[in-house]
């Protein structure tokens, strides 16, 4: 690292580790809550709020191992920002969904909400350790705190929440973050935002500073680009062959946009996310 990024003041509940899934502590939300249709990410068609049928009496995965071999890709690259166990422990204090079913209907509505604010916690958290954005830490600092607090409101409450105008407003605040890092790079900087680069050959290329929010990255050859300094929230990297790339100092990237990408060895990551065993 070059000292772009700093120590944060972690956030409740320890920081980022509490924004980490710990699937011990959950009731398998995961597993029930989302739909999914069979594709080459699930074998299966799944409904919302129909437990998987790999989900085991235990709420253990019973083909966890093997999920990749047995079609089911998908689950490999979900991650809820440790809101299972948000929702699990805290939010219904303990109760199991089977065990009590009156409430699961609430806690089947309130799980995604739930992921989406500490998604926000995630990139949050990440802001507070961009030195160039120091200027914003304070606002950083207040909109951390305010989403924290959010996540401890009553059921009730966070399924009456607009967590969308939430979204709204803290992505605003992540984008000037994300304009002060990106302002460092000297050279003009490519604005990607939201582009179809599905499949694009881009070896080698020089995306320092580039705007790849929200890009289609699906399947592109990005085998030893140079993505410091990148903005890649909500970049799709699915299938990407990211081999050999620098993403040391790219900003907001997160650990299901590598998992659902192809990597080596030579792939420079970040120091707060993990190369997936798959590569």
């Amino acid at each position: 690292m070059s000292g772009k990024r700093e120590h944060a003041e972690p956030a409740s509940e320890g920081g980022r580790l509490s924004l980490r899934a710990d699937c011990e502590s959950c009731f398998a939300l995961c597993c029930v809550v989302p739909a999914f249709s069979a594709s080459v990410d699930f074998a299966i068609d799944k409904k919302a709020g129909q437990a998987c049928p790999n989900l085991r009496q235990d709420f253990r995965c019973g083909i966890h191992t093997r999920l990749r071999e047995q079609g089911f890709r998908g689950c490999t690259v979900y991650d809820c920002f440790g809101a299972g166990q948000k929702v699990s422990q805290v939010t219904f204090g303990g109760q199991d969904w089977r065990q009590s079913p009156r409430t699961a209907e609430q806690m089947f509505e309130v799980f995604p909400i739930m992921r989406d604010l500490h998604e926000l916690l995630w990139y949050l958290t990440e802001a507070l350790t961009l030195r160039p954005a120091r200027p914003l830490h304070g606002e950083l600092s207040l909109a951390l705190e305010q989403t924290e607090r959010l996540t401890h409101d009553s059921p009730g409450a966070l399924v009456g929440l607009d967590v969308a105008a939430h979204r709204r407003d803290v992505n605003a605040l992540l984008l000037r973050a994300s304009e002060l890092v990106r302002a460092e790079v000297r050279h003009k900087k490519k604005d990607r935002r939201g582009a179809d680069l599905i499949g694009a050959k881009l070896k080698g290329a020089d995306l320092r500073g580039a705007n790849l929010r929200g890009a289609y990255l699906i399947g592109a050859d990005l085998r030893g680009a140079d993505l410091r300094m990148a903005d890649l929230i909500g970049a799709d990297f699915r299938g990407a062959d990211l081999r050999g790339a620098d993403l040391t100092e790219s900003i907001f990237l997160i650990q299901s946009q590598l998992d659902a990408a192809k990597g080596d060895s030579a792939t420079r990551l970040p120091p707060s996310l993990t190369r997936p065993a798959h590569w």
